[in-house]
């Protein structure tokens, strides 16, 4: 789980719902045409904007965003010495029995074209297919978070204006020109809040996470391949190291068996 997103989520909703509270009485801000023109607006407008699919495919993009948790270079790269040396030793079919305590799919499925007997030209083809798989769907997961924080505001603009004509067409009447302007400035709270505190640093984090992601398949895809092609398990530390800076690979610490 991703705890600085929870914690930064938790956090900046009691500041802002904390003071609503300090200023006056939170029941003011809740308002249903509010709420039903900037979300209501924003979520038919993506809808339009993209298929079906990609709309109800964001949720298991942010979700994976939040609780997966990407394994830390050490980590991986020990995790292919390891299997280098168990390959070398006893051959590559003795991999199969350590496929089973692999979480993660796609190492599993790169193990597995080894014990398959792949050639390395076939596993890297596969695997960087699976690779830019997972980095198209995280782009559009990013392009997706990314219009609803922009259409947020855009339909806060949106209420401000029939806030703003409802109060006009009511000034011969001053008891019903509140309600209008509390329609305006209400939506145009809900936009800059949902779209500045959600949308656009989901958009960020998704943004962060794909390329933390990518990084670890790359360095996953090289290890595989390295295996593949007999490399001793010397040379597969080092192959994968490339993806660590200078200064971080004296700290990695990775035994080789």
């Amino acid at each position: 789980m991703d705890i600085a997103t929870i914690l930064g989520f938790i956090l900046g909703f009691t500041v802002i719902i904390g003071t609503m509270l300090y200023e006056g009485n939170l029941g003011i801000f809740f308002n249903i045409p509010a709420i039903a023109i900037v979300f209501g607006g924003m979520t038919c407008a993506t809808m339009i904007h993209f298929s079906m699919g990609q709309f109800l495919g964001i949720f298991g993009v942010i979700k994976k965003t939040i609780f997966q948790k990407i394994p830390s270079a050490r980590d991986s790269i020990q995790t292919m010495v390891n299997m280098a040396v168990i390959s070398r030793r006893d051959g590559a079919l003795a991999l199969e029995q350590e496929i089973r305590k692999i979480r993660d799919p796609f190492l599993a499925k790169g193990l597995q074209m080894i014990v398959d007997g792949n050639d390395e030209s076939i596993i890297r083809e596969r695997m960087c297919k699976e690779l830019e798989s997972t980095e198209e769907r995280h782009n559009m997961g990013k392009k997706i978070l990314e219009f609803m924080g922009a259409s947020s505001p855009s339909f806060a603009m949106v209420g401000t204006l029939i806030g703003l004509v409802n109060m006009l067409s009511r000034m011969d009447d001053p008891s019903k020109i509140g309600s209008g302007m509390a329609v305006a400035l209400v939506c145009t709270f809900y936009g800059a809040l949902v779209a500045n505190l959600v949308f656009l640093p989901m958009a960020g984090k998704l943004g962060q996470y794909s390329k933390m992601e990518m990084i670890y398949m790359g360095m996953v895809l090289e290890g595989v391949c390295a295996i593949a092609h007999g490399e001793s398990p010397t040379a597969v530390r080092e192959m994968m190291e490339v993806f660590v800076s200078a200064k971080r690979r004296a700290q990695l610490k990775v035994k080789v068996a």
